[in-house]
């Protein structure tokens, strides 16, 4: 095969390349998010996340089963929630990063709607992690400095 033969692909590759950009730009904005807060996971993790996820899917192809499918959403939960908990730190009483880990969690869910087409959810989840850093987060400070005055709020 040579370089130009991809260009005469089928359908079937243009439209999982599609499904893996889509999912690239959905989780790469939530990795955006972390990267300027500098976070531990950002704007690499995010799209690699989803795009995994999403690829693992494909995998199955058009004509997969309910149960296949079943069994690659339970291994991604799994695995996506034990690298999601990479993020999480406990400092003495505090524990820190549990937002990044479920947004890693979602991003992989983000991927696995894009693949079973399931768009609207995809960004409506994308949409809502982005409100649920940003939007809450003057509420957290707020609610954190209360609780300890002397510390410093997130940003």
């Amino acid at each position: 095969m040579t370089v130009f033969d991809f260009l005469n692909l089928d359908q079937v590759i243009w439209k999982n390349l599609g499904q893996v950009g889509v999912t690239y730009l959905l989780t790469a904005l939530i990795g955006w998010e972390r990267e300027k807060e500098a976070h531990s996971a950002g704007l690499r993790t995010f799209p690699l996340v989803g795009m995994a996820s999403c690829g693992y899917l494909l995998i199955l192809g058009a004509h997969s089963n309910s149960a296949d499918q079943s069994r690659v959403l339970q291994g991604l939960i799994t695995g996506i929630g034990f690298v999601g908990g990479g993020a999480i730190l406990k400092e003495g009483a505090t524990v820190r990063g549990t937002a990044t880990a479920a947004s890693v969690w979602n991003a992989g869910v983000i991927g696995a709607s894009v693949a079973m087409e399931h768009y609207g959810i995809a960004i409506i989840l994308a949409l809502l992690n982005l409100v649920f850093l940003r939007a809450l987060l003057p509420l957290k400070n707020w609610i954190d400095k209360r609780r300890h005055p002397d510390q410093q709020p997130l940003i």
